[in-house]
């Protein structure tokens, strides 16, 4: 098998398509924290409950398309990739979790390390030669989302912050996994890791004992929103490399507030514009500089 094949897509057509699909995964995840928010359940009945629509919407949508699951011949193979379906299923948990034991902005600042992980784990694992400019560019968003937080830092708990620095790991892990292998199906890795999630909520949740409004704005986060965003965000490691991906994911720390803030009222602090500015820049410029340095490496 070719190395484009085994590695992922190539080109500067195929850079831009990465990057449109990676941009647009992001805007569906920034709306995250806003259904959350509209929710006003439990963080245990939301994973419950989000886990298990994912499976079942992905599932129908599997059985009406004919999708099926198109593993690689090698048993080590096979393993990365069920590595990579819990790593998908445990990321939201592994946030609770660290929110539960810190604090938010505590866990927010350490999962922006996620794009050095998957630049770690890539270089190491695939043996990608990460740019220079993608280095320079992950140290750049980092310090907006350190600038965005630095104002509501607060002490936190070792604990909390070694899930959150654990659960950057697996981010940066899954995603160079994924990386990995481009020609297998990601709809029923989701599917999977919606039923892994779902099962390990169960002994923490109540979720028959929610309002209506919150089984609807779930039931919207379960069946649209999050498949199409986890779905859309592991495409997008077939044209990306993982720490692009990774880095375009900086992007919703920034959204996410916005978008409370102009359906709920909240104020957007000045800290939060400041570094908002300074992560879109970093990415545009970053994301411009590459596709160009495709284009130079593929002449039409």
């Amino acid at each position: 098998m070719a190395a484009a094949d085994q590695i992922g897509l190539s080109g500067p057509a195929a850079h831009g398509r990465g990057l449109a699909i990676a941009l647009g995964a992001v805007l569906l995840i920034s709306f995250d924290a806003l259904m959350v928010r509209l929710a006003d359940a439990p963080h245990w009945d939301i994973v419950f409950w989000r886990g298990w629509l994912i499976c079942l919407s992905l599932g129908a949508w599997m059985l009406v398309s004919g999708k099926r699951l198109r593993l690689p011949p090698g048993r080590r193979d096979r393993w990365l990739i069920a590595a990579s379906v819990v790593l998908l299923s445990g990321n939201t948990t592994l946030f609770v979790l660290s929110v539960t034991h810190t604090a938010a902005a505590n866990t927010v600042v350490i999962l922006a390390a996620s794009p050095f992980f998957a630049a770690l784990f890539s270089r190491i694992f695939l043996r990608e030669q990460v740019p220079l400019r993608t280095w320079a560019a992950i140290a750049l968003a980092v310090i907006g989302v350190v600038v965005v937080f630095g104002g509501g830092l607060q002490g936190g708990s070792v604990l909390g912050d070694s899930l959150a620095l654990l659960l950057a790991m697996t981010v940066g892990a899954q995603l160079t996994i994924l990386r990995r292998f481009p020609a297998v199906p990601r709809l029923p890795l989701v599917c999977v890791s919606g039923a892994i999630a779902g099962t390990m909520a169960i002994p923490f949740a109540d979720p028959f004992s929610l309002s209506v409004s919150s089984y609807a704005v779930i039931g919207v986060m379960g069946l649209f929103q999050m498949p199409l965003a986890t779905v859309l965000l592991t495409v997008a490691t077939r044209y990306l490399p993982s720490p692009e991906v990774s880095l375009c994911l900086l992007i919703e720390t920034i959204l996410g507030p916005i978008w409370v803030w102009w359906l709920l009222g909240e104020a957007v602090p000045s800290l939060t514009l400041a570094g908002g500015a300074l992560i879109l820049t970093t990415v545009t410029v970053h994301a411009s500089l590459a596709l160009r340095a495709e284009r130079q490496a593929w002449p039409v």
